[in-house]
């Protein structure tokens, strides 16, 4: 009974998070967390508790890339149940090591510095590890308060966590000392309101000024994934995204951007697509298009990246970023020769690596850092530290999540790196959430999950550089000397056993 209530209060943790975002519930069930870890014995019984939570958050939280196994049903359905709950078991080892790092403090103040702590340096670790995974970390729960998400202008992703994890679970130090539980919850509530009245004296009134000049088209066709690679369907798809390209408008476009993957074929080698997408093009613009881009040798396909390509209206390629960050199971399968699975995507072979966060510079645009689906998930790392861009553009492709959380999770991340970066975001989707965002994270402009349309936006303005960006990677080794120092110092003064 005890484990299932872990368990199940992990899975309950997980609707503090988008796109329910009831962030008081972390107050609810982190706390029966740390008291779990209170009255475990060793520090393999605390490692026992926070793996059980996690199982129950993670699982919880990314139930939704069962849609991904339904697209060829026939062929993956039957994996559903192993990959909801091997990935929550394998993430809950993140939360688990975190509940085992804090016995190492004593029960109070000093284990919930370092549980937070911890908590914050494992969502860092799980961003790196493996190729990393930091999808859903804990202060995305804050995604519709934005006076305190603007605090990830200083202290990123992570150090919300942080934060977060310390105030929710300060209510565990009522059990010990009504005293002790006044004093943490007191001070829990005076740091949130302190940065919620920093954040709403960040965030201006008004709209931030906008690029002269520039109106974006963002394409969302919004075709189901079971449709999209369907060779008799190519030609329909192309028309689609042509004629939402065309559709007229009282303020016309200067740029069309076309979400991942919308080309129907390898761009720079399909002179006859190219054409028809440059005939598109808004005179002196440019079409920013998600396409595949390949080599060919005697007939195969010998090497495959997931690009965007920037087409004129002369049909010429003026620019090119390739992916960098692939998903795993989905462009490439890990340790071939150990893991005995396929692809869930249409394209066999393994998607090629690009370089890298990089800035482009596109005639009649902004320097613009692109980044393709998921890459936008990663903290600090989703643009060219040496070369700033003016903005960032997201394309991605949704329709792998369906109609569940997974798309309004993806589209949060994309609000807190234009908060991290001080950068507006522009984000195309094939299937998703569409729409431009700017450097304080908030949505200017937007398509739904599940519309089919047009969405003509101006860009916004970039802020200079937030503190994150200059310091940010110095922010979460703080919070770790400090909670470390504390518990350290307690315990010099204590000889209570810690397991």
């Amino acid at each position: 009974m005890r484990s299932l209530l872990l368990v199940v209060a992990g899975a309950l943790s997980a609707a503090a998070l988008p796109p329910v975002g009831l962030v008081i519930l972390l107050w609810l069930w982190l706390p029966i967390l740390l008291a779990d870890i209170d009255r475990r014995p060793s520090v393999k019984g605390a490692f026992l508790s926070g793996w059980l939570f996690g199982l129950g958050h993670f699982a919880a939280g990314l139930y939704w890339i069962s849609h991904s196994f339904l697209v060829d049903a026939a062929r993956f359905a039957w994996m559903i149940p192993f990959a909801v709950g091997g990935l929550g078991a394998v993430l809950g080892v993140y939360i688990g090591a975190t509940a085992a790092i804090s016995r190492f403090a004593r029960p109070g103040w000093p284990r919930l510095l370092l549980f937070a702590a911890a908590w914050g340096a494992s969502e860092w670790l799980r961003g790196k590890l493996l190729t990393g995974f930091p999808w859903n970390p804990i202060g995305s729960a804050w995604i519709d308060v934005t006076p305190i998400l603007q605090s990830v202008s200083v202290i990123g992703t992570y150090g919300l966590g942080v934060v977060t994890v310390a105030a929710a679970g300060a209510p565990v130090l009522w059990r010990s000392s009504r005293r002790a539980g006044a004093a943490a919850t007191f001070a829990a509530l005076a740091i949130l309101g302190a940065i919620f009245a920093w954040g709403a004296w960040r965030v201006p009134a008004g709209p931030v000024p906008v690029q002269p000049g520039i109106v974006l088209r963002l394409v969302q066709a919004n075709i189901e994934q079971t449709l999209k690679w369907r060779p008799e369907m190519r030609a329909e798809h192309l028309a689609r995204h042509l004629a939402l390209s065309r559709a007229p408008s009282a303020t016309p476009p200067t740029h069309i951007i076309w979400p991942e993957t919308a080309a129907p074929s390898f761009l720079d080698l399909d002179w006859q697509a190219r054409q028809a997408i440059a005939d598109a093009v808004p005179p002196g613009g440019l079409m920013l298009v998600g396409t595949l881009r390949g080599v060919i040798e005697d007939r195969e396909v010998r090497q495959v990246w997931n690009s965007m390509q920037a087409v004129d209206g002369e049909g010429r390629i003026v620019g090119t970023f390739d992916k960098a960050h692939l998903v795993p199971f989905g462009e490439y399968v890990p340790l071939p020769s150990w893991v005995p699975l396929r692809k869930l995507t249409a394209v066999s072979m393994d998607i090629s690596t690009g370089p890298g966060p990089r800035t482009l510079s596109l005639p009649g645009l902004p320097p613009v850092g692109p980044m393709i689906c998921y890459e936008v998930i990663f903290p600090g790392s989703v643009v060219d530290r040496k070369d700033r861009p003016a903005w960032m553009l997201n394309l991605t492709n949704d329709g792998w999540f369906g109609i569940s959380s997974g798309p309004y999770q993806h589209f949060a991340a994309a609000r807190m790196r234009a908060i991290e970066e001080g950068l507006p975001l522009v984000r195309a989707a094939y299937t998703g959430i569409s729409g431009v965002i700017d450097p304080y994270g908030r949505v200017v402009a937007k398509l739904g999950l599940g519309q089919e349309g047009a969405l003509d936006a101006p860009l916004p303005q970039p802020l200079i550089e937030t503190p994150f960006v200059r310091w940010g990677g110095l922010i979460l080794p703080i919070f770790l000397l400090i909670a470390v120092g504390l518990a350290f110092f307690d315990n010099k003064k204590t000889s209570h056993r810690l397991w």
